[in-house]
């Protein structure tokens, strides 16, 4: 098996530039920042539903574009990074993010404001592009811990957006929270145009090529897939959680209200913690064992979660245990996704998120599923039934 593709023809980079600690936090701070884009909207939908008439269900449309968008930039952009200057592509990107939210801002009807939103998905999928890029800066020993860091800034920007733009949507209005985050777009892109290094990539070739060859990586490279559909697996049994738990608690169960529900986010935020933990053990252990770890504790959260989640302190610590698995397994993914092909790093990053995303869309489905029909028992053995399918998928393949 050739170790490049056939289009992968120009010759690397002779030396690569520094990555320090200080570039290390910009990239994490970066992540956490554009992928806050996303999330945005989800607390304002209420308010936007009123803004433009429209209802309850018709406004969910618009976090649901935004979604859609982020898919198609990871598909469709995500691989250029291996085509194209990835500093430049991203500055790019930031700009075009910066438009969409003062777009957004500015919308004078739905339909413009969803046309906005998809666009906003597309252009914030920065984050898909600079993990990457880390990983081929990172030292080959401190990669998994260079990648956790930068992804607990990513989890970080999931977590603080909703409680930001809630807040400030609350008190400023919706459209202030868009503006806000344009200026952000602006003031981020000006800050990597003065510190990110140039990364030139080696793929050479047409869109086209550049496009067959996901197939062909996903072909010649068994762990990949098996990663994607570890991924997969694991963030699907992820959303039938985080989907089903407002259900729960404001069942009779619990009785509680969606500010409990915000507090459980906050708790997840541990695995945000853990994500440069699960790196450093993928860089000791190598990454197949830290793959395996995550999956036992995800694993064992659903075991408490099913036996004792009916009382409070068995939801929290099932949530912590249920984050710090699908997180370590994630990063310990990604590691091991990036030490594949290092001239092919985005497009492994798009075919392992690809994989990832649609899992976690097929989660949501079904756990809104098995709560309906079932209950929080039915969840739980769904939830586990994704994880059992992940250590199953896990170990059927061998080792890379």
């Amino acid at each position: 098996m050739p170790d490049v593709l056939p289009s992968d023809l120009a010759p690397a980079q002779a030396t690569k530039p520094r990555l320090d600690n200080a570039l290390v936090w910009l990239m994490a701070l970066t992540c956490g920042l554009v992928v806050a884009n996303i999330y945005y909207n989800q607390p304002l939908l209420a308010a936007i539903g009123r803004a433009f008439h429209v209802s309850d269900s018709r406004a969910s449309l618009i976090a649901t574009a935004t979604q859609v968008g982020y898919t198609l930039g990871m598909l469709l952009v995500v691989p250029l990074g291996d085509m194209l200057e990835r500093k430049r592509l991203m500055l790019w990107m930031l700009l075009g993010a910066a438009a969409c939210l003062g777009g957004a801002a500015l919308a004078p009807t739905f339909a413009l404001l969803a046309v906005a939103s998809i666009l906003l998905g597309i252009c914030s999928a920065v984050p898909q592009l600079l993990l990457p890029m880390a990983a081929h800066l990172a030292p080959e020993a401190d990669r998994g811990r260079i990648v956790g860091r930068i992804m607990s800034g990513l989890l970080i920007g999931i977590l603080l957006s909703r409680t930001v733009s809630g807040y400030v949507g609350a008190h400023l209005g919706w459209r202030t929270v868009f503006e806000g985050a344009a200026g952000l777009m602006l003031a981020l892109a000006s800050l990597l145009a003065w510190r990110l290094p140039r990364d030139q990539p080696n793929f050479q070739g047409t869109y086209a090529s550049l496009m067959q060859s996901l197939g062909t990586l996903v072909r010649e490279l068994p762990p990949l897939r098996r990663s994607a559909l570890v991924g997969a697996s694991i963030f699907a049994a992820f959303s039938v959680f985080w989907t089903t738990l407002a259900f729960y608690l404001e069942s009779p169960a619990y009785g509680y209200g969606s500010d409990v529900a915000g507090f459980f986010g906050l708790v997840g935020a541990v695995g945000a913690l853990a994500a440069p933990l699960a790196g450093g053990l993928a860089d000791r252990r190598g990454a197949r064992y830290a793959i395996t770890a995550g999956i036992l504790l995800a694993l064992a959260a659903y075991l408490l979660l099913g036996l004792a989640g009916g009382w409070l302190a068995g939801l929290v610590v099932g949530v912590i245990l249920l984050d710090v698995g699908v997180q370590s397994a994630h990063i310990s993914n990604q590691t091991l996704v990036f030490s594949l092909r290092p001239e092919a790093r985005s497009r492994l990053n798009t075919v392992y998120m690809t994989g990832y995303f649609t899992g976690g869309s097929l989660g949501s489905v079904v756990g809104g599923l098995a709560w309906m029909h079932f209950g929080w028992p039915g969840v739980c053995i769904v939830g586990g039934a994704f994880v059992a399918l992940a250590l199953a998928i896990h170990r059927s393949y061998g080792r890379p």
